[in-house]
């Protein structure tokens, strides 16, 4: 892979098979030579952040191994390596995975050949833009996805298109300032929110607090 390096690294998942994932070396990794991450609006800063296994990402996809999928379309936003996507395939889940990064879906890819899974749907996700392929979903997911002071309206705004009418939407949260104002935002399009606190370490036992923001629209 020209212009960065990447590790292999396992990373487990509560009440399932541990995952075999490629991710960046570490947060220095930088490459842009067609200069499509710049057209995406993604500056150098934030290039690598989707190529990292975030510890919030790991407790999103803890959750969605054992949470209600039924039927319904699944959505993964901003979902970087793809964890909880990878865990709701793995269920059979009628998932997409979605990004903005022009690298995520060939780590996406990478990722469920390691599985061994075949392939899942994926898709362009940039919520400050239009995203015509993508239609509505009946669950949408996503992990520390408020670490700036845009994203609330941005990402409110992308999920009032793409949510169903009768929706719901989880989002783990590492406790970011940005929580409160994207609660208002979702309020604001009918959605309900129940909150929960998660204290409990991750899989390797490392700390871990954040919140489970749970949004329904009826």
């Amino acid at each position: 892979m020209p212009g960065y390096e990447v590790k292999l690294q396992q990373v487990a998942v509560a009440g399932g098979a541990a995952l075999e994932i490629r991710s960046l070396l570490d947060l220095l990794q930088y490459a842009d030579p067609l200069g499509e991450a710049e057209a995406a609006g993604i500056s150098p800063a934030c290039w690598p952040l989707f190529g990292q296994v975030w510890p919030s990402a790991q407790k999103l996809a803890d959750l969605m191994q054992v949470w209600e999928l039924g039927s319904r379309r699944v959505l993964e936003i901003g979902c970087g390596l793809g964890l909880a996507s990878i865990v709701i395939h793995r269920r059979c889940g009628d998932v997409t995975a979605s990004d903005c990064h022009p690298l995520a879906e060939a780590f996406l890819k990478a990722n469920f050949r390691l599985n061994q899974l075949s392939d899942l749907k994926y898709l362009t996700g940039n919520w400050e833009r239009e995203n015509p392929a993508l239609g509505e979903f009946d669950l949408i997911i996503g992990s520390d996805v408020l670490y700036e002071r845009a994203h609330p309206d941005q990402l409110s705004a992308f999920l009032h298109l793409h949510a169903t009418p009768v929706a719901e939407v989880l989002i783990v949260d590492p406790n970011r300032g940005n929580r409160s104002a994207f609660s208002r935002c979702m309020a604001d399009l009918g959605f309900a929110l129940t909150e929960t606190v998660i204290d409990t370490p991750l899989q390797d036992g490392s700390p871990y607090r954040g919140r489970l923001l749970h949004y329904q629209r009826h």
